[in-house]
């Protein structure tokens, strides 16, 4: 029986939904879904998921506010999880759930957010084994996430867009980092003058050398590669840990029977000359201040991850 490029891509890495799109989840088996303030914005907006919002909406109305946006500020928090829910009773495995990203820098707020999160899950009958709280890699975060996997709180650090931050997320226990592929590609095409394809993809080539040093030196945090532009730089990542894929290149995979060869491999990792990299809090902001398009694509990321935040306070208020 002929197999599409998807079921041969789960043969080597999980694949995980990047989406907050309830039909797209059941549509391709995912072991896994991943959400964000920008998903979760382009599901409520498409007004698919209007009875979700006006549910949550509903909820509201029995509760005291001291304003209009701390109601707005309740209901945005209940959408996630509302969207969480959903999203754990089709998937097996976990379900991400973003902490805000105006707390990326206040490690007390991030962790009391997360613990918030939990608890609404608890208390919609989602154990806390089924979430990973996605926690953007600035050092305040990562530091938030020491403390929540100590708690038994499993965290996927986000925005990762260099070796110094995905070292630092796996040295202080992080269960998962999401090392950004397409956002590093479009940083290069637009800042150098240089011709990109699958075999010079800079974005491709930092998820091999973070999977390989994580491997070479036995680091226990899955690399669950993200943000894709093209299924060429997905069938490159083919062996990756995981990978979280959009429902439009989810569908372009299933499309096609083409073959996928395994490119990533543990079993080669040891091999390797990897210079193990020393992590402290002053090493981890000049490597990051030293790298200009990780810099850089880490405050884009933080900044338009808050936008999306906020446009979507901004079409609930109009709905309250």
């Amino acid at each position: 029986m002929m197999t599409n490029k998807l079921e041969n891509l789960k043969k080597y890495s999980s694949i995980v939904a990047d989406t907050g799109d309830i039909d797209s989840i059941k549509k391709f088996s995912p072991e896994d879904c991943t959400t964000n303030p920008s998903l979760i914005f382009k599901a409520v907006e498409s007004k698919k998921y209007q009875s979700l919002v006006d549910e949550v909406i509903k909820h509201s109305k029995s509760r005291t506010f001291n304003s209009p946006l701390d109601k707005v500020d309740y209901i945005v928090d209940q959408l996630a999880i509302t969207f969480g829910i959903q999203l754990a009773n089709i998937v097996p495995g976990y379900v991400s759930t973003e902490v805000n990203a105006d707390l990326s820098f206040d490690t007390k707020a991030t962790i009391d957010k997360a613990h918030q999160i939990i608890n609404n899950y608890e208390e919609s009958g989602i154990k806390k084994n089924r979430i990973l709280i996605k926690i953007a890699g600035t050092w305040e975060g990562i530091q938030a996430v020491r403390q929540l996997e100590s708690e038994g709180i499993s965290c996927n650090c986000t925005l990762i867009f260099s070796l110094t931050q995905a070292v630092a997320c796996a040295e202080y226990g992080a269960f998962l980092i999401s090392p950004f592929v397409g956002r590093i590609l479009d940083w290069f095409k637009a800042n150098t003058d240089i011709e990109y394809n699958e075999l010079n993809d800079p974005g491709v080539e930092s998820v091999k050398k973070i999977y390989h040093y994580f491997k070479k030196y036995n680091l226990n945090t899955i690399v669950m590669a993200a943000s894709f532009r093209n299924t060429s730089q997905i069938v490159e990542l083919a062996g990756c840990d995981k990978l979280t894929i959009s429902p439009a290149l989810l569908e372009e995979l299933s499309g096609s029977d083409e073959d996928i060869v395994q490119k990533l491999n543990s079993e080669d990792s040891s091999s390797l000359e990897i210079e193990r990299i020393k992590i402290n809090e002053s090493a981890f902001r000049w490597h990051l201040n030293e790298n200009q398009m990780a810099s850089f694509k880490l405050a884009e990321g933080i900044r338009l991850f808050n936008k999306d935040l906020s446009k979507l306070r901004d079409l609930i208020l109009a709905q309250v």
